[in-house]
Parts: C-alpha cells; sequence; structure tokens
C-alpha cells in the first residue's frame, strides 16, 4: 500500500463530541489536542512524512469568547509542553497563519517551538492558528508586490513555483491528502492552492474518535484512487 507524502488533517467535530456525552465543548477540544499527538505517531509508523492540521481558521475569532478565549490558553499550554514530546520524537514543528492577532507569550511559545526543532529529521507537522487561505494569499501577494515594486523579481517572472514560495507553507510539499472528520464536506478555507490535485476523504467519525485505525481506513481509500484521472478505480 501506497502512503501519502503529506495529509492534511480537518480537525472537525470536538465541540459535537463534547455535546454528545454531556460535556462542555471546552472537554471536546481538550480531547482533541490529545488526539493530535495521537496520530502523529500514527502518521509516522505508517510512513507520512508531512502531516499538517488545522487548529484554528481566521473565521473562529467570531465563536463565542469564552470559547476563543479557552481555545487560546489550550493551545499556548499545548505548544509550551509539546517541546518535549517533539524533540522526544525527533519531529519538526511549524506554525503557519498570521500572528499578529495571537497574544505575545503564544508567538513567543511558536518561535521557541519552531526554533528548536528545526533541525530535526522526523515527522514534519504543521499547525494552522489563524490561518485562512485566501489571507494567506492576500498576504503573500503583498509581499510579492513590494519585491517587484523594489525589483527583486519582474512581473513576468511571477509563476506558480515563484508564488508558492512567498506563501506560509513554503518549502513544504502539497498535500497528496485531504481528510475531514464529523461528517462535514467541504474544504472551509484551507490550503486553497496546495489542495488543487489533493484527494480528499470524508469520514462520519467525530475528530476525538478518530484513531490510527481510521487514518489506515484513509490511506486505504486513497489507495483507490486513480491518480493519474483523479478518478476512483473501476472493478475488473
Amino acid at each position: 500500500m501506497k502512503t501519502p507524502l503529506h495529509i492534511a488533517i480537518i480537525l472537525d467535530g470536538n465541540g459535537r463530541w463534547a455535546k454528545s456525552k454531556g460535556l462542555p465543548r471546552n472537554m471536546g477540544h481538550r480531547e482533541g489536542a490529545k488526539n493530535v499527538e495521537v496520530i502523529c505517531e500514527a502518521a509516522w509508523d505508517l510512513g507520512v512524512k508531512y502531516l499538517t492540521v488545522y487548529a484554528f481558521s481566521t473565521e473562529n475569532w467570531s465563536r463565542p469568547s469564552a470559547e476563543v478565549d479557552a481555545l487560546m490558553k489550550l493551545f499556548g499550554h499545548y505548544l509550551k509542553n509539546y517541546l518535549k514530546k517533539a524533540m522526544k520524537n525527533n519531529m519538526r514543528v511549524r506554525i503557519i497563519g498570521e500572528r499578529s492577532r495571537l497574544s505575545p507569550a503564544l508567538q513567543k511559545a511558536i518561535s521557541r517551538l519552531e526554533e528548536e526543532t528545526a533541525a530535526n529529521s522526523g515527522l514534519n507537522f504543521q499547525i494552522a492558528i489563524n490561518y485562512g487561505s485566501r489571507d494567506e494569499m492576500i498576504r503573500a501577494m503583498r509581499v510579492l508586490a513590494q519585491d517587484v515594486t523594489e525589483g527583486k523579481y519582474t512581473p513576468e517572472a511571477l509563476d506558480e513555483e515563484l508564488f508558492s514560495t512567498y506563501l506560509d507553507t513554503a518549502g513544504i510539499p502539497d498535500p497528496d491528502l485531504l481528510v475531514r472528520t464529523s461528517g462535514e464536506q467541504r474544504i472551509s478555507n484551507y490550503l486553497l492552492w496546495q489542495l488543487a490535485y489533493s484527494e480528499l476523504y470524508f469520514t462520519d467519525v467525530p475528530w476525538p474518535d478518530f484513531s490510527k485505525e481510521e487514518l489506515e481506513k484513509a490511506i486505504f481509500a486513497y489507495n483507490n484512487r486513480d491518480r493519474r484521472y483523479g478518478a476512483i478505480v473501476e472493478e475488473e
């Protein structure tokens, strides 16, 4: 079975998982954060080299302020404590998204995590926080336009390869497979440029219950796609 080089996941269903168990939404987010570690280990065991997860979108700021505050505290706690695990497991961790809206403490934790894991050679783990693909492309175009104005490039030099170097994911291969949990079947402004040729896999399983076995199911489905034509392989 061929393992995708890069899997991207939309971590959906934490709140619904908590509600189904009579728990507060924040408990769902906590369980979801714990499961990220489980899936990182599972992905590496299965041969995945890059894993990118959608933790908090630019649109998520519109959620109730108490929930957003709880999520930011959870991210801060998670990132500070994840450094030891990342070093133990030889993982390189990068954060994609617009950082200026995040607290100074969270930005500091991000910088430390990225700097201290930069030389690790195991799983490349990307976390999207305050990320939106349209926002990413607008930010990229602003910087590129400034570089053209300053004479670093001519307009004729612009192509897909050059533009990709201005994205948050510069230097990271595009995902081969996108997984979205909890039954929704949309991309939700996630890696729009990078997902141009990715296979999409949707499951009803909520993120806190998404296991190594569920990841294997997604990879199995990926292997049953005809990558030349983008269609399901017909039975002989």
